[in-house]
């Protein structure tokens, strides 16, 4: 189902060519610099950032008030890590694509991302164009294991 949302807003932006409307996006990371950056890289492939966030509690206002439709969520932010973001907006909103973006590789954390059906996981470090294969939902992995599916 993931996929099939993921290649269905993709195909209506890439079809109508520069539509009013683009994929927005909500990306959280309590470190600046690689919130600013991985924005900046979202904007460059033609992505319509609508929201930043440092911390978990802010992540879920923001995504109450933008409706992105994918989130990407760092795992270990303060103030409600990234695993509390994706828990109350799975509350609020049990369909939505989040994608977290973490450096814990462990089993743990692997675990209680998929009970609360994290749309997938990206492991730092990521290749933008890892990120833009989960977003077009058409390869499932890449060759440096970097993403796992759920769904």
């Amino acid at each position: 189902m993931l996929k099939d949302t993921l290649i269905s807003k993709f195909t209506q932006f890439k079809l109508l060519g520069h539509t009013e409307e683009k994929l927005r996006v909500l990306v959280a990371d309590d470190n600046q610099d690689i919130l600013a950056l991985f924005s900046e890289l979202l904007r460059l492939k033609n992505f319509d950032v609508v929201g930043t966030a440092t911390s978990g509690k802010e992540a879920v206002k923001v995504y109450n008030f933008t409706k992105p439709h994918i989130s990407f969520l760092d795992v270990a932010m303060p103030d409600g890590d990234g695993i509390y973001a994706l828990e109350k907006i799975r509350e609020t909103d049990p369909k939505a694509i989040v994608i977290m973006v973490t450096s814990d590789i462990s089993p743990i954390t692997a675990t209680r991302l998929e009970q609360l059906h994290a749309s997938a996981i990206v492991y730092k470090p990521f290749d933008i164009e890892d990120i833009i294969k989960i977003v077009k939902g058409l390869v499932p992995d890449t060759n440096n294991g970097r993403l796992k599916f759920f769904n």
